[in-house]
């Protein structure tokens, strides 16, 4: 009985804690937080980064929605000083009734209030009901975990607030955590008009960029397509071009080969015969209509690689420019052991037999200079006239035999047995096995020493541009403006005929020679200033030499000296000015 008495006693024991224990905890989910409470003080804080309220005092809030301000007022004097005393009569009251409530755990958001006129601020902390107005606004933001300031409107200066809910976390206030809206308008009146500016000028490059690419376009497609049933067309239109594919040159798209009646030989090189040729397009045309003279290089069975190389070269469709050989088409003679490129005529001859038969006056010296420079400025560039992508082609042995004169006096570039494609893809093995080429008198200084840079494809551009001078030097050397014009000799005539490649290291290397430029040459402007060009791109280091865009670009710089070709032999020179822009 005593044992059922004992059990009795403490199960009511626990049963009455266990109440008690849950009454306890309700009533310390019901305690108020902590937060500081102060009257209005200077403080040091100057309103910017994170400032710490000076306030030694930490209160509670009478009720469990009562949140804690912090105000400053400094408008006017006298506006300040009826605010400071209301306040502290407000805040004197709230205090005594706190006293009482001491024990109580603290539940409340801390508030953050600030004014600032002139260089004084102020804080003041004080519990507030959110629900309510404080000095007409209505609190906001109340539950933050950090007191960051927010400017309000309307208070007649710079007025701030800030709120939180953390236990005394009014005691750390954060300002510049957004920018004050006239800074913002300010930055945005000053950069607005460079915005603008930038924008019309964006704008502008991007329609004329837009517009250039549209007339290049246009350019490159005008005409309809070429109907290759009519060969007259194709030999005399070499303006236009259709590079819809590789074979875009090709006359003949058929195996068949093409009825051709050979005429008599007009050149013969180390690896091809050239011959004047008739093509007959079809026997129903008549004899008068259906023939055309075109020229016909044939090489031997074994030349075939010569062959295949400059066929590849030929079949590449962007390498058609007015300064380029026409290419027409290829053929395997079988029956005949023979390999064909059948390209258009040029009856004047290369350009060595023309200066050998011609003096020539200063403006077929600006024709024949010009359109040579742009002949290898095309072959060198990676970028067609309309803008599209070009494999830069090498010639390797330019000289004045394997340049055609044209009907207007202009050049066009032809034996392109030796080029090479400057392809990415080239390995520096492979340019190493494009071997010691050319004709020894045309060789610069490296391929003669045998050490032209394989690591930079631009170092076999700039071999042919040594090359090119050398022929600008014989045309200069046929021009009436020089003024005594002798019998015509190639570079470094006093060589023998064909001169090996160890005479030209002799000449070249050793004793730095180039060919003659007498003074009475450099009396006319104008062959004074080509001249200079020329004794840039001859120069003894590769990276010192002009690119061939470069004399193009001189050349026509001088377009207005046609006006000239009357008085070439005249003292009458080219305006000074020009001279210096073209030295520079």
């Amino acid at each position: 009985m005593e044992l059922l008495r004992f059990s009795a006693f403490w199960c009511g024991t626990i049963l009455f804690g266990s109440f008690l224990l849950e009454e306890a905890e309700a009533n310390i989910m019901k305690v108020k937080k902590l937060c500081k409470f102060c009257d209005v003080q200077p403080t040091s804080c100057n309103g910017k980064g994170i400032c710490k309220v000076e306030c030694n005092i930490t209160s509670i809030c009478p009720n469990d929605d009562d949140v804690c301000v912090c105000i400053c007022a400094i408008d006017s004097d006298s506006e300040c000083k009826e605010q400071q005393e209301a306040h502290l009569c407000w805040s004197s009251k709230l205090k005594a009734t706190l006293l009482f409530l001491a024990l109580l755990a603290v539940l409340r958001a801390c508030y953050g209030l600030r004014r600032k006129k002139d260089d004084n601020v102020t804080f003041d902390t004080v519990c507030h009901n959110p629900a309510q107005k404080l000095y007409g606004l209505v609190l906001e933001d109340y539950n933050n975990s950090k007191c960051e300031m927010k400017e309000r409107k309307g208070m007649g200066s710079q007025f701030f607030i800030c709120s939180c809910s953390e236990e005394e976390c009014n005691e750390r206030i954060f300002f510049n955590l957004y920018i004050d809206s006239p800074v913002v308008a300010v930055i945005l009146v000053s950069l607005l008009p460079l915005l603008v500016v930038a924008v019309v000028v964006i704008t502008f490059f991007y329609f004329y960029r837009v517009y250039r690419q549209r007339r290049a376009s246009s350019r490159c497609k005008k005409g309809p397509p070429r109907d290759y049933s009519d060969i007259r067309a194709i030999i005399i239109d070499e303006e236009r071009s259709d590079s819809s594919s590789t074979h875009a040159n090709n006359l003949n798209h058929n195996n068949e080969l093409l009825p051709i009646d050979l005429d008599v030989q007009v050149g013969k090189g180390r690896f091809a015969e050239v011959y004047k040729a008739k093509l007959k397009q079809g026997s129903s045309v008549s004899e008068e209509q259906g023939f055309e003279t075109v020229a016909v290089k044939i090489f031997q069975y074994e030349e075939y690689a010569s062959w295949k190389n400059e066929k590849e070269i030929f079949s590449d469709a962007d390498l058609r420019h007015e300064n380029v050989l026409h290419f027409l088409t290829a053929e395997e003679r079988k029956m005949r052991r023979e390999y064909w490129l059948i390209t258009a005529y040029q009856p004047m001859g290369n350009l060595q037999e023309y200066l050998t038969h011609h003096i020539i006056e200063w403006h077929d010296l600006c024709a024949l200079g010009s359109s040579l420079a742009c002949g290898v400025a095309h072959l060198h560039s990676d970028r067609t006239p309309c803008g599209r992508y070009k494999v830069p082609i090498v010639h390797r042995d330019i000289k004045s035999s394997n340049i055609l004169v044209k009907g207007d006096l202009t050049c066009c570039l032809c034996d392109f047995g030796l080029a090479l494609r400057l392809d990415n893809t080239l390995s520096v093995d492979e340019l190493a096995n494009s071997g010691q080429v050319g004709t020894a008198r045309y060789m610069a200084p490296e391929v003669l020493e045998s050490r032209i840079n394989l690591e930079n494809i631009e170092s076999f551009k700039q071999a042919d541009v040594y090359s090119m001078a050398l022929v600008l030097w014989e045309i200069i050397s046929r021009c009436s403006a020089i003024g005594e014009v002798k019998e015509y000799e190639p570079p470094f005539g006093n060589l023998r005929e064909n001169p090996c490649v160890e005479s030209m290291k002799d000449s070249v290397l050793r004793d730095r020679g180039r060919p003659e430029i007498p003074s009475s040459w450099t009396i006319h402007r104008g062959i004074q200033i080509v001249c200079g060009s020329i004794e840039e791109c001859w120069d003894h280091d590769p990276e010192a030499r002009l690119t061939a865009q470069c004399i193009a670009e001189r050349f026509n710089d001088m377009d207005y000296l046609d006006k000239l070709s009357d008085r070439s032999d005249s003292e009458e020179k080219i305006p000074e000015e020009i001279f210096v822009v073209d030295e520079k």
